[in-house]
């Protein structure tokens, strides 16, 4: 048996090559892998040697070859196949390893030119790839050292791979593939070539995704659903949870925990968010989890059943005691002490979530945002950069008389970060870290603002003295007076309408204090 190896990264490969010779199959190699392997004091067999045609061209050209293609696409069970091998002395190929040239990371350097990229673009390598994949059933490809000691083991075991693991192999083997390619139409499609500037849109757009689990159904019983993760996901996202026990997550369940991890961490304190349907219906700040869970439960208690509530901070046994007044779907937090999780065992439906919260940092990758948002409509897509604007006190701008006091401000600046994870229209309404009344979702502004208002009413919360946020600018000063009338006394929101004049002159008259930021909103 023969197993041709030709990889870019050499990670693990040694090792594999070393067992395969130990199992009595002959190595055959190109340029540095070939290399490596005879200074590890390893027999092996140079692809020149075996095509009678030294590499060319800077190497561009080693394996484009029949020897190679014909080893590796010859069906064993045809005797035609195997005859035309006799013919022109062509030897079987039964193992491919071939990694390709590090085409993504290259294009992911800041300082990477066109050259570059094109001098990273493999060739000889996804045609092997291809060809042993297509072969799958006569010949298994390793694309990854990943899958190294697997095969290693299973070859230990029996002559040969089963035909289930060369087949998954194969399928593995394309996907790369696939990833591959893709990554090198997302590039070229990027770029302007007289500028040498990338559009952060390609002129094609190639999603990749993983498949994590199938579910269910979708957000109704009588619709299919699946959930993929990204092939290079976020740290800190949704898709890289741990489930500690509980139910298989929902479609829907999955929906809301991810607008809730999103908004919870979001804050650099102690913070709880309930979410339900999508939108936040309890935010909180406070000194832990347990107090911050007090004060997001009381916004809503009637919303927070069968709600979503997400931590930003360890979650203890007194917290976990506190969430027994209510019915939880699914919980999050980046860890649990481990009283906690044997207070929840005795609530086995709970979805419990384990995530480590992204790294720090300043630009949204790092923080564990997407940087695209993608929404489908019929036969196309939208895209958009993610909205991960942060506010700073440069966007704000108070153009009442009324000043806000810090206090005040703190308080706005907590409502505006809650605001932008609200359905539009959104109005909320805060006090002391703890969001009072929330509206949501509504074709009217004032509607929402008289809905937030209500909710606060169900559960027994004064909004006087409270800050509201609006997502988007009050086109007309009737909003700001059904706000003010329930009890704000300052206000945030972008501005840019064209009656802004009239907005501030009624909050001045009203006596509040009204920030500007520059920045709406919209969450749809």
């Amino acid at each position: 048996m023969n197993a041709l190896i030709s990889v870019s990264d050499k990670t693990g490969v040694v090792e594999l090559a070393q067992a395969l010779h130990d199992m009595g199959i002959q190595l055959l190699s190109t340029g540095g892998t070939a290399q490596l392997l005879a200074a590890q004091g390893l027999p092996v067999r140079e692809v020149a040697d075996l095509t009678g045609f030294p590499e060319m061209l800077d190497g561009r050209v080693k394996t484009l070859h029949p020897k190679v293609h014909g080893g590796l696409l010859a069906r064993r069970d045809l005797p035609a196949h195997m005859q035309a091998l006799k013919d022109h002395g062509i030897e079987t190929i039964d193992l491919l390893v071939v990694n390709l040239y590090p085409f993504e990371a290259t294009v992911a350097m800041p300082d990477c030119s066109l050259d570059d990229a094109i001098e990273n673009i493999d060739i000889g390598g996804p045609a092997m790839v291809r060809s042993a994949a297509k072969n799958w059933k006569h010949v298994a490809v390793l694309t990854d050292a990943s899958q190294y000691q697997a095969v290693i083991d299973e070859w230990k075991t029996q002559p040969g791979l089963s035909e289930l693991t060369r087949f998954k192999l194969a399928v593995a083997a394309f996907n790369r593939i696939s990833d591959y390619d893709g990554a090198i139409s997302d590039y070229l499609s990027s770029l302007n070539l007289e500028t040498q500037e990338r559009s952060l849109f390609p002129a094609q757009a190639n999603s990749r995704f993983v498949k994590l689990q199938d579910l269910r159904y979708g957000e109704n019983p009588h619709q299919l659903a699946a959930f993929y993760r990204d092939t290079n996901p976020a740290p800190g996202s949704l898709v890289t949870a741990k489930q500690l026990q509980g139910k298989e997550l929902s479609f829907n369940n999955i929906a809301d925990a991810d607008a809730a991890w999103e908004c919870v961490k979001s804050f650099d304190t102690p913070a709880c968010v309930i979410v339900k349907h999508a939108n936040p219906c309890g935010v909180a700040v406070a000194q832990d989890a347990l107090s911050a869970y007090k004060k997001a439960y009381q916004t809503d208690p009637t919303s927070a059943f069968g709600g979503i509530i997400a931590f930003n901070c360890p979650v203890d046994l007194p917290t976990v005691q506190a969430l027994g007044q209510q019915f939880v779907e699914v919980l999050m937090a980046p860890s649990f002490t481990g009283d906690a999780l044997v207070q929840l065992q005795a609530k086995a439906n709970v979805r419990v979530l384990q995530i480590a919260l992204p790294p720090g940092g300043v630009t949204a990758w790092e923080q564990g945002q997407n940087m695209v948002d993608v929404k489908r409509v019929g036969s196309g897509l939208l895209m958009q950069t993610a909205d991960n604007h942060v506010l700073s006190l440069a966007d704000m701008q108070v153009v009442t008389t009324q000043q806000p006091t810090p206090a005040q401000m703190q308080d706005l600046l907590f409502a505006w970060k809650v605001a932008k994870f609200v359905k539009s229209n959104a109005i909320v309404f805060v006090a002391n870290g703890m969001t009072m009344g929330v509206g949501a979702g509504q074709m009217s502004r004032l509607d929402s603002a008289r809905i937030a208002a209500i909710k606060a009413g169900h559960a027994k919360l004064s909004l006087q003295a409270t800050a509201v946020a609006s997502d988007a600018f009050f086109p007309f000063r009737d909003g700001l007076d059904v706000v003010v009338d329930e009890g704000a006394t300052c206000v945030i929101q972008p501005g840019g309408s064209m009656r802004d004049q009239e907005v501030i002159d009624a909050a001045n008259e009203r006596g509040v204090a009204m920030v500007f930021t520059g920045v709406r909103h919209f969450r749809h």
